[in-house]
C-alpha cells in the first residue's frame, strides 16, 4: 500500500492516495498505520479518492474532484479536519493532482475551499462556525465551562484561568454525552495578548495531539466572545506551531504551514 506522510504545525497525517476508490479501510487497518511504534505513526488518516466515486459524498463532484476521507487514529470516521485539508490541499498540488491557486476539496462536512501557491502556507475556508450553547468538562478533577462551537465536526473551547502548559492531556476529559453524543473534540485555551490564544486540545478518537485546525477556529470564537468581538484575526499558538484564523460575519479562515515529509510503502 503507497502513503505519504505530513503534518500541519504537527498534527500529523498518513495520506493514502486511492484514485480510483478501490481501497477498503477497515478500522484495524487505520489504527495500525496509525501506532507509532509498530505502524507509520499519525494522529490520523487521509485518503485520497475522486469525489464522483465516493456515494456519500458524490453530490459535491461539482464543486470538487478529490475527497478528504479523514479517519481518526482509531479508525472512526470524522467530518471535517481543518489541518487535515490544509496538508491534503499540499499533497494534491505537489504531486500535480491539483494546480496551485484557489480549488475545492470534498468532505464529510461539506465542499472546503483552499488557497495555495506552490510553495509556502495554505489557507482554508472553514465555513461560518455555529455557536450552539455552552457545556463543560472536567480535566483532571478541574470543572471548567466552555463554548459549543461546530465546524462540521463538535468543538467544546474553554477559555480557562490555569496556565494550560500544567495540564494533564493524558486521559480524555470527561463531557456530557447528551450535548456531544459523537464524542467532541475539546480545547482548553488561555488569552495571552490582543487577539492571541494559546490552546491545547484532546481530539475524539486521537488524544491529545499538537495541533487541531478546526480546534484553533473553535478557540478563536471562544476568545472573541469573551473579549466582545466578532471579527478579526487571531494567532492561536498549539504545541506544534502557531495558526492563524479570520473571522468575519460570513466565515472562518484557517491558515498555516502543510508540509509533506515521506513517501514509500507499508505492508500491514
Amino acid at each position: 500500500m503507497r502513503f505519504a506522510k505530513g503534518h500541519s504545525t504537527e498534527n500529523d497525517f498518513v495520506i493514502l492516495p486511492d484514485p480510483d476508490g478501490e481501497l477498503e479501510l477497515p478500522a484495524t487497518l487505520v489504527a495500525a498505520v496509525c501506532d507509532r511504534r509498530a505502524g507509520i505513526g499519525a494522529d490520523g488518516v487521509l485518503r485520497v479518492t475522486r469525489t464522483k466515486l465516493s456515494p456519500e459524498v458524490s453530490g459535491q463532484a461539482g464543486e470538487a474532484e478529490w475527497f478528504m476521507d479523514y479517519r481518526n487514529a482509531d479508525g472512526g470516521i470524522a467530518e471535517m479536519c481543518g489541518n487535515g485539508v490544509r496538508l491534503f490541499a499540499r499533497y494534491l498540488v505537489d504531486t500535480g493532482l491539483a494546480a496551485p491557486g484557489e480549488f475545492g476539496v470534498a468532505t464529510r462536512g461539506g465542499v472546503k475551499r483552499v488557497r495555495l501557491a506552490e510553495t509556502g502556507d495554505v489557507t482554508v475556508d472553514m465555513g461560518l462556525p455555529r455557536v450552539l450553547g455552552e457545556s463543560g468538562t472536567i480535566v483532571a478533577g478541574h470543572e471548567y465551562e466552555g463554548l459549543h462551537v461546530n465546524m462540521g465536526n463538535p468543538h467544546l473551547a474553554c477559555v480557562i484561568g490555569d496556565p494550560v502548559a500544567q495540564l494533564d492531556l493524558s486521559h480524555q476529559p470527561a463531557f456530557d454525552p447528551e450535548v456531544f453524543p459523537a464524542g467532541v473534540n475539546i480545547e482548553l485555551l488561555n488569552p495571552v495578548g490582543p487577539r492571541r490564544v494559546v490552546m491545547r486540545v484532546f481530539e475524539r478518537g486521537s488524544g491529545e495531539t499538537r495541533s487541531c485546525g478546526t480546534g484553533a477556529v473553535a478557540s478563536a470564537v471562544a476568545a472573541a466572545r469573551l473579549a466582545g468581538e466578532t471579527s478579526g484575526t487571531w494567532a492561536v499558538e498549539v504545541l506544534g506551531g502557531t495558526l492563524t484564523v479570520t473571522l468575519d460575519e460570513h466565515t472562518s479562515y484557517l491558515a498555516g504551514p502543510a508540509v509533506l515529509v515521506a513517501s514509500g510503502e507499508i505492508t500491514l
